[in-house]
C-alpha cells in the first residue's frame, strides 16, 4: 500500500513520488507539490483540520486539507 502525505506524522520528512490519480488539482502544482519535491510535516490540526507542510527547497510553509494530502503519494525518508 502506498503512503500519502496524510499518513505522515509531525516532523516526518518525505519526497513526493506522484499522485493517486491523474486528476490532480492544478492548485497543488501551483503550490509546489510536484514529484521529487522534498517536504516536512510541521503541524497537523486536530479533528481533521489542515496539515502544515514545509517545502524544503524554498523553506515555504503551506497548509493543505487532509483531502488534498490524501492525493499526494510520498516516499518517507
Amino acid at each position: 500500500m502506498s503512503k500519502t502525505l496524510k499518513d505522515l506524522k509531525v516532523g516526518d520528512l518525505a519526497t513526493i513520488s506522484g499522485f493517486t490519480s491523474e486528476d490532480v488539482p492544478a492548485k497543488l502544482y501551483e503550490m509546489g507539490f510536484t514529484p521529487g519535491t522534498e517536504l516536512q510535516v510541521k503541524n497537523k490540526a486536530p479533528f481533521g483540520g489542515p496539515i502544515c507542510i514545509s517545502i524544503m527547497s524554498n523553506k515555504s510553509l503551506l497548509a493543505i486539507r487532509k483531502a488534498e494530502a490524501s492525493q499526494i503519494l510520498i516516499e518517507k525518508k
